[in-house]
C-alpha cells in the first residue's frame, strides 16, 4: 500500500504539468486578444490604439514565445505564484485561496445529499424492483440526469423562494442559504448514484454468495446491508470520484444564480475578458482537487474489498 502511494504521489507532478500545458493551449489559441480586452474594458468600450496595445502586450508578457511564457507561469506556480489578474491586478492566489472554501463546501454537501440519498433509493428501489418506488425512483433517476444543474436551480428557486418564499434565493454565511444550490447541484449526482446502486445491487443480489448467505440463515438486513451492499458499491465509489469535478465544475455556475460567493463569477468573469492568469489558476486548483479525490477513492476501494491489491501496473 505504502509503494502504491508513494508511486501514486509521485506521478502526480507529471499529471498537473501535462493538464496545465493543455490547458495553457487551449486558453491562447482562443479568439481575442487579452490586451485589447482589458484596454477596452478599462476605456469604457473605446476600441484602445494599435500602440496601447503593443505597449499593453509587451508589459503584460505576451509577446514573448508560448513555449517561454508558460516555463514562466510554471517556475512561478511551484513556488505558489499563479500571477496577477489582467483585471484587477490582484494576487489570484490568494483570491482563489478566499473563495474556494465556499466552493468547496458547496460542492461536499452537494455530494453528502446526492449519496446521502441516491445510495439507499437505489438498494431499496432493487429490492423492490417492479414496484411503485422503484418505478417512481427511476423516474426521477431519468429526470435528474435529462436536466442540467443551472435549469433545476433556477426551477428551485423559483419554487421554494419566490412562490413559496421558505428559503433565501440568495445569500451565504447561514445554513439555510446552502439548501437550495446544493439541492440543485446534487440532483444529477444523486440520479446517476440512484441508478448505479439499483443495477450493481440486483446484480449482487443474484450472485451465489448471497443464496449461500440466506441459506445460512442470516437475516435479510444484514444480507442486503453488509455482504450485497459492500460488493456492489465499488462501481458506485468510482462514479463519487468522477462526479466530484463535475460538482466543481457545475458549481461555478449554480453559484452566480444564487449569489454563492465562490470562485464561480471570479472564473467566469475571468474567462470572458480573456484573463489568461485567472483561468489557468483555476483549472490548476481544480485538477489537484480532482487527483487528490480520485487518489482517495482508490483507498476507498481497499477499505470496501480488502482482497484488491495494487500492483506497480494498477498506478
Amino acid at each position: 500500500m505504502s509503494g502504491y502511494l508513494a508511486r501514486r504521489f509521485a506521478t502526480l507532478p507529471l499529471l498537473l504539468v501535462g493538464i496545465s500545458f493543455i490547458s495553457f493551449l487551449l486558453l491562447n489559441f482562443a479568439p481575442g486578444d487579452a490586451a485589447e480586452i482589458t484596454l477596452r474594458r478599462q476605456n469604457g468600450g473605446i476600441t484602445p490604439s494599435p500602440e496601447a496595445v503593443v505597449a499593453l502586450r509587451e508589459e503584460l508578457g505576451l509577446n514573448a514565445p508560448l513555449p517561454l511564457r508558460y516555463f514562466r507561469w510554471v517556475s512561478d506556480a511551484v513556488q505558489g505564484d499563479l500571477g496577477e489578474s489582467y483585471r484587477s491586478g490582484g494576487s489570484i492566489a490568494g483570491e482563489l485561496a478566499r473563495r474556494l472554501p465556499a466552493t468547496l463546501l458547496l460542492a461536499s454537501v452537494s455530494m453528502a445529499i446526492g449519496v446521502a440519498v441516491g445510495v439507499p433509493l437505489g438498494v431499496f428501489a432493487a429490492l423492490k424492483r417492479g414496484s411503485i418506488l422503484d418505478t417512481t425512483s427511476r423516474f426521477l433517476a431519468l429526470f435528474g440526469a435529462a436536466v442540467p444543474s443551472y435549469v433545476m436551480a433556477l426551477l428551485l428557486m423559483l419554487v421554494f423562494a419566490v412562490k413559496l418564499d421558505w428559503l433565501p434565493a440568495i445569500g451565504y454565511g447561514e445554513p439555510k442559504n446552502i439548501v437550495l444550490p446544493a439541492v440543485a447541484l446534487s440532483f444529477g449526482v444523486m440520479a446517476q448514484l440512484m441508478r448505479l446502486t439499483r443495477a450493481t445491487m440486483l446484480e449482487s443480489l443474484s450472485q451465489d454468495y448471497i443464496r449461500t448467505a440466506r441459506a445460512k440463515g442470516l437475516n435479510e438486513l444484514t444480507v442486503t446491508w453488509r455482504h450485497a451492499l459492500r460488493n456492489a458499491l465499488l462501481p458506485v465509489a468510482t462514479v463519487m470520484g468522477t462526479s466530484a469535478g463535475h460538482l466543481l465544475g457545475g458549481a461555478v455556475i449554480v453559484e452566480i444564480i444564487f449569489g454563492w460567493p465562490g470562485v464561480g463569477q471570479f472564473v467566469i468573469v475571468g474567462i470572458s475578458q480573456r484573463d489568461y492568469p485567472v483561468v489557468q489558476g483555476f483549472v490548476l486548483y481544480l485538477a489537484v482537487i480532482f487527483l487528490l479525490v480520485n487518489l482517495a477513492v482508490d483507498m476507498l476501494y481497499r477499505w470496501l474489498d480488502p482482497r484488491l491489491t495494487f500492483s506497480r501496473q494498477a498506478a
